[in-house]
């Protein structure tokens, strides 16, 4: 055998057996022997590749309202994707990627004439990059035992990569996955995938994305933060560059469109998404919460699955809600401002100042606490850095304000402001159409439609009429307007209770139901409630869906229990939907991200009130817009009286710490809360700090601006009456005088012994 011969056979023996090594090297890797290489996805897991996808929650007219996210991406297919970014990708990552399998021989083979020139370039085609990105072939458990010796790691990751690769070919077209890869890569700014990418950097579609966009985008790839426009604008601009050079060699753009482009500029209309961002913020977390629980017991992620979730708000009302919201709110708080201009508004029920209610206030804050750790407790050091100024933004009804303020002046800058919270329902279907929990959510993150409770007042009322219509007790039944006075034990001790009207005065006259209800006496409201009983009423209000806490206390007529804005609403709209009480449902339906839907919404119902005796408190709210002094025809002043009915009761807490509103129309059900983040921060006179004032305005805004969108199926009209009823709500307008004999108790008031006292007869 010559020399020539022998070595040839050398070479062909280390080639056969390189690639013989190489076969059992893959064979060895695929099985994990021994546990030695680390795991390979099974063909599963490569048939549906899981990547993290944003889940997003739509409205009912379609709209998308926001994400959750860990990784905020959200998937597109390849037709939706710009020509301009696939050809800057190709041209860029892999110019061979149609015409290889899953590896670029030649670019294998040539990566060492590149590593002998100091060229460090990658060999790595797209599809192997798509690989290492779905199925972390470099992750801590797809390592082994040899993936921790230096050296080894690397080349059991390649041939992963090569084998996924060829794998992910054979079931993919080409086209498909450039999809995958450009949804799969990190553009950095906590964007995910060419969609979000696309929105985040540019503000406009994936599929409108320029040569330039794209040469960007595409740049970004290599090193989305050492390539980042906003962290190394000038290297941003120069790898954009040579991404658009390479376009240009490689024939996707033209020798002019090259030298124009290179010239030009990188503009951006950049914005990171948040969690926050989008409309419903408050609505948004309040339905995380459930979705997180939810998703606890059906095995889902909320922040990686992709889910599709519809909710029930519409996105029309809800811009109207918010509008309608920061509209008054922001006329409210000068007014405010200007009640108590000079002055401290932390006061007492005497009216007093509350001493040291700042630094009350300071001490259960996170920084306070953590400065005690740093100091000590009860050291002078603390409230001395808390009173030096630092840089902060703040908030303002004309836009958030960047200033030098020290943590305790800006405890006492927020404290000065004004909370709502504002929700409307579909009365028929249960579906909750429009939620607003505060004025702003970036800065008030409390929401005061579910997680608030305050005392309803006035508003609670209706309940107490309720009470008395279903157990009998006509709507033309008279009452005097006179002093009542209730003795009850209460935690040991003898209480003696005599409730006065708002302006103090007691007429004397006599008043039906319906005209008692829309004045809101509270002495006909009080002798309603002995007359049928303090757990009568506790009894319907939970009927009617009131879920909170009621004491058992004749000043729950009064509505002395706080309750929420939420099971309000839900309260109300019963008297809409004939008595039957509905569940405020806030989603629709969920889908995954096929669009299977895997929930449904299913509101639970219950009867609470009769057909008829619901009908009456519909005429009975409507009142407070019809009858002489009604307390709800300040809406008057709004353009939703043409042919229209409304109804409605106003409610206001002891020294005017909470302003309520509930509202009745045909279509819809409605429910305002306004007063100040503590209760001891209000109004002092009613001209100011009445219901009417406050919450109601914002009821009627919504409602006018609801009506005059005509894209809105809502239209003006009359409610509805049963054809027949049994009970008469005709009544004499007269103010009569009666005797306590022409009160109509029924048997049930009688056998409880809920006789007025002897003194109150005439």
């Amino acid at each position: 055998m010559n020399k020539y011969t022998r070595y040839t056979t050398i070479l062909w023996t280390l080639f056969i057996g390189g690639l013989y090594t190489l076969f059992l090297w893959s064979i060895l890797i695929r099985v994990n022997y021994l546990g030695a290489f680390g795991q390979m996805p099974d063909l599963v897991k490569l048939e549906n590749p899981k990547n993290e996808l944003a889940s997003e929650v739509y409205s009912s007219d379609g709209v998308l309202l926001g994400k959750y996210f860990r990784e905020n991406r959200s998937p597109v297919t390849y037709s939706e994707i710009s020509p301009n970014v696939i050809n800057a990708l190709i041209t860029t990552e892999d110019i061979r990627f149609r015409e290889h399998a899953g590896i670029d021989l030649k670019g294998v083979f040539g990566i060492f004439y590149y590593m002998a020139k100091g060229d460090k370039r990658g060999s790595s085609t797209i599809t192997q990059q798509l690989a290492k990105n779905l199925f972390k072939t470099r992750g801590i458990k797809e390592k082994g035992v040899l993936g921790y010796i230096p050296g080894f790691n690397i080349f059991i990751a390649k041939v992963k990569e090569w084998e996924l690769a060829i794998t992910l070919e054979s079931m993919y077209t080409k086209n498909e996955i450039l999809a995958l890869y450009l949804n799969t890569v990190d553009f950095g700014s906590n964007s995910f995938g060419i969609k979000v990418a696309a929105k985040t950097f540019f503000r406009k579609g994936q599929d409108s994305l320029s040569i330039s966009q794209a040469a960007m985008l595409v740049g970004l790839l290599k090193a989305p933060t050492s390539y980042s426009p906003i962290l190394n604008p000038e290297n941003c601009f120069n790898r954009r560059n040579t991404v658009l050079e390479l376009m240009f060699e490689n024939k996707f753009i033209t020798h002019l469109q090259f030298n124009t482009l290179k010239m030009q500029p990188i503009k951006l209309n950049y914005e990171v998404e948040k969690h926050s961002d989008g409309s419903a913020t408050y609505f948004r977390t309040m339905v995380s919460k459930y979705l997180q629980e939810w998703c606890k017991k059906n095995d889902k992620d909320l922040y990686g699955d992709g889910l599709k979730i519809y909710t029930t708000i519409d996105s029309r009302m809800q811009v109207h809600a918010e509008e309608s919201v920061s509209e008054h709110m922001k006329v409210l708080q000068r007014r405010f401002n200007k009640h108590w201009e000079g002055e401290k508004p932390w006061r007492y029920q005497n009216k007093t100042e509350i001493p040291n209610f700042i630094e009350d206030v300071a001490k259960d804050t996170d920084r306070y606490k953590a400065l005690e750790k740093k100091y000590g407790k009860n050291n002078d050091s603390i409230m001395i850095v808390f009173k030096t100024p630092v840089k902060m933004s703040v908030f303002s009804w004309e836009g958030d304000i960047d200033t030098l303020m020290s943590p305790y002046d800006s405890i006492a800058y927020y404290k000065h402001f004004l909370h709502t919270g504002f929700m409307t329902m579909d009365p028929y279907s249960g579906y909750i159409k429009t939620w607003v929990g505060g004025i702003n959510y970036k800065h008030f993150q409390y929401d005061h439609v579910k997680q608030s409770k305050r005392q309803p007042g006035s508003s609670f009322k209706p309940f107490v009429y309720a009470t008395a219509i279903s157990k009998g007790i006509s709507p033309c039944t008279l009452i005097p307007d006179l002093p009542i006075t209730f003795e009850y034990e209460e935690d040991g001790k003898h209480i003696v209770w005599t409730p006065r009207n708002a302006d103090w005065v007691y007429s004397g006259d006599s008043l039906n139901l319906r005209r008692g209800m829309a004045r809101s006496i509270n002495t006909i409201a009080a002798r309603l409630t002995k007359m049928v009983g303090v757990n009568a009423v506790i009894e319907m209000a939970h009927k009617l869906g009131i879920e909170s806490e009621l004491r058992p206390v004749p000043s729950i007529c009064l509505g002395s229990s706080d309750v929420n804005v939420f099971e309000m609403v839900g309260a109300y709209s019963t008297f809409l939907n004939k008595g039957v009480w509905t569940e405020p449902t806030f989603i629709e339906r969920i889908e995954d991200n096929s669009g299977n839907v895997i929930f449904e919404a299913a509101p639970e119902r219950k009867d609470a009130l009769s057909e008829e005796a619901a009908a009456v408190m519909v005429y009975m709210l409507k009142g407070g817009t019809e009858e002489g002094g009604g307390t709800s025809q300040a809406l008057f002043q709004y353009d939703i009286f043409r042919g229209n009915e409304m109804g409605g009761k106003t409610g206001t807490s002891s020294n005017y710490s909470d302003g309520w509103y509930m509202g009745v129309s045909t279509h819809l059900v409605g429910g305002v809360w306004v007063g100040g983040e503590d209760r001891s921060i209000h109004f002092r006179t009613s001209a100011t700090g009445e219901g009417s004032k406050t919450a109601l305005p914002i009821f009627g805004l919504f409602m006018e601006k609801v009506y005059a969108d005509t894209s809105l199926d809502i239209r003006m009209g009359r409610f509805k009456m049963p054809s027949r009823m049994s009970i008469n709500i005709n009544c004499p307008r007269r103010p009569d005088r009666v005797v306590v004999d022409s009160l109509a108790l029924t048997e049930e008031a009688v056998e409880e012994d809920q006789l007025p006292d002897a003194e109150i007869v005439e």
